[in-house]
C-alpha cells in the first residue's frame, strides 16, 4: 500500500466519521465508530469498517441504516475531499473489539481460577471498566496532600511582570511627549 493510499484512507476515515456524527439524523444508526477504511488500489471502492456498540439486533439494524446512508455520505464527501472520484463505500462490521472483549473475559476467568469454558460469554460488546490492580514496577501516583500549595497573595493575577519600570503609572524608560502604550516610538510609531 502506498503512502498516498494510506493518507486517503485516513482522510476518508476522519471525514466519514464526522459525517456520521454531525450530518446524519437517522434514528436507526446507533453508537458507531469508524475504525478503518481500506481503499482499492484504483480508488474505485472503499471498505468502511465500523464498530457498533449494542446487542446483535441493534448492530444489524445500525449496519442496515449505514448502508442506506452511504450514498448520502459519499455525495457529501465530494465537497470535502479533493479527489477525481470518490470511491464507492461498502460498510463492514469490525468485530475486533468484541474478540478483544472475549479474550479479556477469558483472562479474567483464568485469573479467578474458574474454567473459562463453563463461564457464560459476555452479553456486552465492550468490557466494563474495572479498577486496575497495582503491579510491580508501577510508578506511584503523587499524593495530593504532598503537593505544594501556593501562599495567598503570592501570585499576581493582573499587571505586567515585576521588574524595572513595572509599577503601574511608572513612566520609567519613556521619552517626554510619547503617548502612553506606544513605547518609545521607535517601533511602529506614527
Amino acid at each position: 500500500m502506498s503512502q498516498r493510499t494510506e493518507r486517503i484512507d485516513e482522510l476518508l476515515r476522519q471525514e466519514i466519521g464526522q459525517a456520521l456524527e454531525r450530518e446524519l439524523a437517522d434514528p436507526g444508526i446507533g453508537f458507531v465508530t469508524v475504525t478503518d477504511v481500506e481503499t482499492s488500489p484504483d480508488l474505485a471502492h472503499a471498505r468502511v469498517w465500523v464498530s457498533v456498540i449494542g446487542t446483535e439486533e441493534q448492530r444489524k439494524e445500525t449496519l442496515a441504516a449505514l448502508r442506506r446512508a452511504m450514498p448520502y455520505v459519499r455525495h457529501g464527501l465530494n465537497s470535502k475531499i479533493r479527489l477525481r472520484r470518490i470511491p464507492e463505500l461498502d460498510v463492514r462490521l469490525d468485530d475486533s473489539i468484541e474478540r478483544g472483549t472475549r479474550v479479556l473475559h477469558l483472562i479474567n476467568e483464568l485469573e479467578a481460577g474458574r474454567d473459562p469454558e463453563e463461564a457464560a460469554a459476555p452479553l456486552e460488546s465492550l468490557p466494563t471498566p474495572v479498577p486496575r490492580l497495582p503491579h510491580e514496577g508501577d510508578v506511584p501516583e503523587p499524593d495530593s496532600a504532598a503537593l505544594p500549595v501556593p501562599k495567598a497573595g503570592s501570585r499576581r493575577k493582573h499587571g505586567p511582570p515585576s521588574g524595572r519600570g513595572a509599577k503601574a503609572g511608572s513612566k520609567a524608560g519613556s521619552k517626554p511627549g510619547s503617548k502612553p502604550g506606544r513605547g518609545d516610538g521607535r517601533r511602529g510609531g506614527r
